[in-house]
């Protein structure tokens, strides 16, 4: 399919569900961009996981009771950062001791309570692998407030996040509430993880948050620079994952990872400061240096 037939489908009146598709995954990759770069910086790779397995249950439970999937699963991921939170002021366990007691727990719990619902097994390969196909307007409209809103909190409160990503204890003594701006960072996480999930799945989204991250961070030294390239590098992977699916029948979410994949390899050999190719001129030269030095 040409990219000219794949516009005139986004456009067409019967596949109504395929700018929803669209518009979901474009926004979801925005949002998890933006916050992945903290995540990255700070090397929380495991916290996104893991709040990847502690929304479940929430989603579960709103699935049963047919309420809102995305309501449900901040409530459950909230619930459980705070826990964890609470439980790791405990120095004799470490924070991601902590993390996995509980998130793999609240991922058990989810698997336990979307079990009792009709079509148990469909409901379950939902969860986890997404139906971005199948998304009503109603999560497209709550998705979309959660997303200005994570937005919205990373941009007035983006010098503290730094803050507390760079240097903690520095942060403490300008007299940041260090906890407090964690929990919320938990929270901004959860609510990207939860706008995402119905984009690519549980079991992939962790790639949503962290891959166009780190692959803005082989491309640039700045953070700003960084926190501009993750969400558009996230974006345009969306953009480009869904018409390959649309147009070969491949799923989804593993065709937008794949994209996501793809360019991060495509980062690690030929970015053009941290590139495996340009630091090879680099270790040449070091190495010459040192042979004329001898």
């Amino acid at each position: 399919m040409s990219p000219i037939e794949f516009l005139t489908d986004l456009f067409n009146p019967e596949l109504a569900f395929l700018p929803k598709a669209l518009l979901i995954a474009v926004m979801s990759s925005v949002v998890c961009g933006v916050v992945g770069c903290y995540v990255v910086l700070r090397g929380m790779a495991f916290i996104g996981d893991a709040v990847a397995h502690a929304v479940f249950p929430g989603l579960a439970v709103a699935f049963v009771v047919s309420g809102n999937l995305i309501l449900g699963g901040t409530l459950a991921g909230v619930a459980t950062a705070i826990l964890v939170a609470v439980f790791s002021q405990n120095r004799r366990l470490r924070e991601d001791s902590v993390i996995g007691v509980f998130f793999v727990a609240a991922f058990a719990l989810g698997i336990v309570i979307i079990s009792r619902a009709p079509g148990y097994a469909g409901s379950l390969q939902q969860f986890l692998f997404g139906s971005i196909t199948g998304i009503p307007d109603e999560d497209l409209y709550v998705a979309g407030g959660a997303g200005v809103l994570v937005l919205g909190v990373v941009f007035l409160l983006h010098k503290e996040f730094v803050a507390i990503t760079l240097d903690r204890e520095m942060a403490r003594a300008m007299g940041l509430r260090v906890f407090w701006l964690d929990i919320l960072l938990y929270v901004l996480v959860t609510l990207a993880v939860v706008i995402s999930v119905q984009t690519i799945g549980n079991i992939l989204v962790l790639a949503l948050l962290i891959t166009p991250a780190a692959t803005a961070r082989l491309l640039t030294d700045r953070l700003g620079v960084m926190m501009t390239l993750a969400p558009a590098i996230g974006g345009l992977s969306a953009l480009v994952g869904l018409y390959v699916s649309w147009s070969w029948d491949f799923p989804t979410g593993g065709t937008i990872v794949l994209v996501l994949t793809a360019v991060f390899l495509t980062a690690w050999l030929l970015g053009p400061k941290h590139g495996l190719l340009a630091r090879r001129p680099h270790r040449a030269a070091d190495e010459h240096v040192m042979e004329a030095a001898a």
